[in-house]
């Protein structure tokens, strides 16, 4: 990669985390699109900025424009197909972590709901399950605080905005998501006690607390098993670290 390039990605904050010759992962910040906007293409966009780089590149599968973390890329058509065969029969382990308000009842569970589009409102999943589409989800729980919540999700189907909806249904939203939860910023004077200087409070974190994380799948060429990681980003690390300083000792399932 030449220092023009590699300039580029740093303008947009976007990490590289794997290259060979057919695959390509990068770490990708919340608020940039993986692929271009539908009716604004100005917009700039995670495939947009790496065909700029390469010359050609393949989506393998998205991410939310405000969810952070990995995203995988075929450099090749042939690894395009393989990967998306790999994707299509589940055949790829997918890990997040979110941050959710509330306190989960287990330590690990299952939600099992199908998912459809909202009849009225654009961009927006609900459960239906008579018309909608298969979605599960594992959860298990990274770290407990009061109010609050580190999970690991692992969805076993790739429905859309599948975490999130499957998080609030369990009364559980993910922090800061405007459709499912109560879309608040994250503002320390929420968590830390005789907290001055409330008037010009800038939050810690304005958006969706959701990070793909991790990635597990056959390499495309040698068929050896990768695993990609991809660590949160400073906003998300800083609600993590002040939860654990100001709202450590969370509940367990048992009320104890």
């Amino acid at each position: 990669m030449t220092q023009q390039s590699d300039n580029l990605l740093s303008k947009y904050h976007v990490k590289l985390l794997a290259e060979d010759e057919l695959i390509l992962a990068v770490n990708k910040p919340s608020g940039l699109l993986v692929i271009p906007d539908r009716f604004d293409k100005t917009i700039p966009s995670l495939s947009g900025l790496l065909h700029h780089i390469y010359g050609g590149i393949y989506v393998v599968h998205r991410i939310d424009r405000e969810t952070s973390g990995l995203v995988l890329f075929a450099k090749t058509a042939e690894a395009h197909r393989h990967l998306n065969d790999l994707f299509e029969h589940r055949k790829v382990e997918k890990r997040y972590l979110a941050i959710v308000r509330g306190n989960p009842e287990s330590n690990a569970w299952t939600v099992d709901l199908a998912l459809r589009e909202h009849p009225a409102v654009k961009g927006k999943m609900m459960i239906d399950q008579g018309r909608g589409k298969e979605a599960a989800t594992d959860f298990s729980i990274v770290e407990r605080f009061e109010g609050f919540a580190l999970v690991e999700a692992r969805p076993r189907t790739g429905r859309t905005h599948q975490i999130r909806v499957h998080l609030a249904a369990g009364g559980t939203p993910v922090l800061g998501d405007p459709v499912y939860g109560d879309g608040k910023p994250f503002l320390l004077s929420e968590v830390k006690q005789a907290y001055y200087g409330k008037e010009e409070e800038r939050p810690l974190l304005a958006r969706t607390a959701l990070h793909a994380s991790a990635l597990r799948f056959l390499h495309p060429g040698s068929g050896q098993p990768m695993a990609l990681r991809a660590l949160p980003p400073k906003d998300f690390e800083a609600i993590v670290r002040n939860l654990r300083k100001y709202r450590a000792g969370g509940l367990s399932p048992n009320g104890r």
